[in-house]
């Protein structure tokens, strides 16, 4: 790269923009699995019931359900620190005390309160989820959404690390209770960061009633040139990955894999693999641009499905495993950032909270529906024509780049 090129992408790399979308993407993904893999944990040590665990993951809907309050948030403007920073904030500290109010239930003995407050606690989250989202794409110009999505993206893996791992680990020596306590302060990062970052301009406005902050985003989305084909692009982006991803384990394990290799080489080399690729991705984005991005990423996802292939010929093989796993991780990093990106980059900057949740929620939909019959594929097919067929299946997605439309330019 010539000397004149490098001295912009390093003062991008770190700018104030880039700490911002870092620190809000921990602040994000700290919340997710304090009320699933943790309180699954907790709660299973304190001798509840199966069933009534398995309930618990209803207190997961309000991350597939935000779409519902974003409207409100993009029309009201709170009297302090401006229309984004200001409900970022009431969010984060609603659920520092709702993470610390989580840590102070009691799971053997009222377990109904615990699933209220994992509640408040998925519900603050998702809220927060709204806001950072919104915020990042009003803050960010467009050239730099792929890194500062990658930059997100990291952040909120670390911060799921930090509450899945290191919860559990801190989990064996101290309470659960303080172990939740300790999660709420970590967030003190992402209050400090709101309080200290400016708020971004809004160029275009906001809505002056609900009416137009709930109606408005969807006409305003549906009147463009190639709606239908971006939500179905939307869709199907991702959709061989996700399908393959779903079956991986029992895969690994199927074909001899020990429990310990799993988790040494899917779990922890692959973690940092994502990093890697996330980072990748968000620096080539820079100079590809998001659409070209897509292309590329794209067919590398589909590649490293087809690995998978490979993986289910040869069968046991810890080195074939590290480097199936590897490019795989790699390039699902690449993948997912680009994909971030380009959902930010089609939002009008006057609904951004609403049009952004509509499509974080409809991107959710793959993994629960194409995911759901994995299952019966693989045990009918095999492993090898499976992970076939999810390399197939990612071809559509990639089709539907070729729609010239307004908004894949």
């Amino acid at each position: 790269m010539p000397p004149e090129k490098f001295s912009p992408l390093i003062s991008a790399i770190f700018s104030r923009r880039m700490l911002v979308a870092l620190v809000m993407g921990f602040a994000c993904g700290l919340p997710l699995l304090l009320t699933i893999t943790v309180l699954q944990a907790w709660m299973k040590e304190a001798g509840v019931d199966l069933t009534v665990i398995g309930l618990m993951a209803l207190v997961g809907l309000p991350y597939t359900l935000k779409f519902l309050w974003a409207p409100f948030l993009d029309r009201f403007t709170l009297p302090f620190l401006g229309r984004r920073r200001g409900w970022l904030l009431i969010a984060q500290v609603a659920l520092i005390f709702a993470i610390g109010g989580l840590g102070l239930t009691d799971p053997a003995n009222n377990p109904w309160m615990v699933a209220v407050a994992a509640f408040l606690v998925t519900f603050f989250s998702a809220s927060q989820d709204i806001v950072a989202d919104a915020y990042r794409r009003e803050d960010l110009p467009d050239e730099e959404l792929g890194l500062g999505s990658s930059l997100y993206v990291n952040g909120y893996r670390v911060g799921m690390l930090l509450a899945s791992g290191g919860g559990l680990i801190m989990a064996d020596h101290i309470s659960f209770g303080a172990v939740y306590l300790i999660m709420a302060a970590c967030l003190l990062p992402g209050v400090l960061t709101t309080l200290l970052t400016p708020e971004p301009p809004t160029p275009l406005g906001k809505p002056t009633t609900l009416r137009e902050a709930v109606i408005d985003p969807l006409v305003e989305y549906f009147t463009r040139a190639g709606a239908l084909w971006v939500l179905a692009f939307i869709l199907f982006y991702k959709i061989g990955d996700t399908m393959a991803s779903a079956m991986t384990i029992p895969f690994y394990l199927d074909i001899g894999f020990s429990k310990t290799e799993i988790g040494t080489v899917v779990k922890l080399f692959g973690f940092w693999a994502t990093i890697g690729g996330s980072l990748a991705g968000g620096v080539a984005m820079i100079r590809l641009g998001i659409k070209k991005s897509l292309w590329i990423f794209g067919i590398l996802q589909a590649l490293s499905t087809a690995g998978f292939v490979l993986l289910a010929r040869v069968g046991y093989s810890v080195p074939l495993l590290s480097g199936v796993i590897g490019f795989e991780n790699l390039t699902s990093g690449m993948g997912t950032t680009a994909y971030v990106a380009f959902m930010a980059g089609i939002t009008n900057k006057k609904f951004t909270a609403t049009q952004y949740a509509q499509l974080s929620s409809l991107m959710g939909i793959p993994r629960v529906l194409a995911s759901a019959p994995t299952g019966f594929l693989a045990k009918n097919m095999g492993w090898d024509y499976f992970f076939i067929a999810c390399t197939l299946i990612a071809i559509p997605g990639l089709l539907l780049l070729l729609k010239k439309t307004q908004d894949f330019q």
